[in-house]
């Protein structure tokens, strides 16, 4: 089974940059969408044409922020939306869909934002949501995919020193916020198989920072330690372009 994550920045952005031929080359069985910027009935259009995925998406009250969508090859025993704390629910961040062996869960972390003025409610936001990834986990399997909007090591940011506590993304409530992820038995698949590997999933679009690979590691999958001998790979594509973001996924035996 191969799982594939990619925050798109706006769906119906990247539909005009050869998206679906993208999706076609990717051959996932499951797709996890993040920040698609849209509406349920948006998105529905969007993927016109993108044929074998049955949809599902979960979209903030705001009319084109955040948003997930999961494109699923094989239909879920169930989807779940949200995690049932209003205050988080209403930008549509988090979706999950059900299979018989585990739970698919497709989430877009909040950004700390400009001056970190958002860093505390990112703070009530981590705890909240590992503690609903735990009450998932206490029923089977978990696969946790999207952007975490945090680089959680050095190696996982190109210029760790001038952004570490003065970025969104780099600091030390965030990265302390996603080590309790993996204190908490969430494995991160792409570290487990590429210990010292240097990859990026999100540059900059300002200053070349692409061209330049000067980016940041912040999307991830995240599986319970059940499940990682399972995993026979886990990847980055930094080739696959038309976001700021590249696609991030695994291969697992099921």
């Amino acid at each position: 089974m191969k799982i594939i994550s990619w925050n798109v920045n706006g769906v119906r952005a990247v539909q005009s940059k050869g998206f679906a031929e993208t999706l076609a080359l990717l051959d996932a069985d499951c797709i996890l969408l993040q920040e698609t910027k849209a509406q349920a009935d948006q998105i529905d259009k969007a993927l016109e044409g993108i044929d074998g995925y049955r949809i599902y998406s979960n979209c903030a009250e705001r009319k084109g922020y955040s948003g997930v969508t999961i494109l699923s090859r094989k239909e879920p025993l169930q989807i779940i939306n949200d995690i049932g704390i209003v205050e988080h629910d209403r930008e549509g961040r988090v979706i999950v869909a059900e299979f018989e062996h585990f739970f698919l869960l497709d989430v877009y972390v909040p950004n700390s934002g400009e001056a970190l003025a958002r860093l505390d409610y990112r703070q009530t936001w981590d705890h909240e949501f590992l503690a609903y990834c735990r009450q998932l986990q206490s029923k089977k399997a978990l696969i946790v995919c999207g952007d975490f909007n945090v680089a959680h090591r050095e190696i996982d940011i190109a210029r760790p020193k001038p952004n570490y506590n003065k970025s969104a993304g780099y600091t030390q409530v965030e990265i302390d916020g996603f080590s309790r992820f993996i204190d908490a038995g969430l494995v991160d698949t792409f570290r487990h198989f590429h210990p010292d590997t240097v990859a990026y999933s999100w540059w900059s679009f300002r200053a070349g920072a692409r061209a330049r690979n000067v980016g940041w590691r912040i999307d991830y999958v995240l599986t319970s330690k059940a499940l990682v001998g399972k995993v026979k790979q886990a990847f980055i594509l930094p080739e696959i372009t038309g976001s700021d973001h590249c696609p991030v996924g695994i291969e697992i035996d099921f």
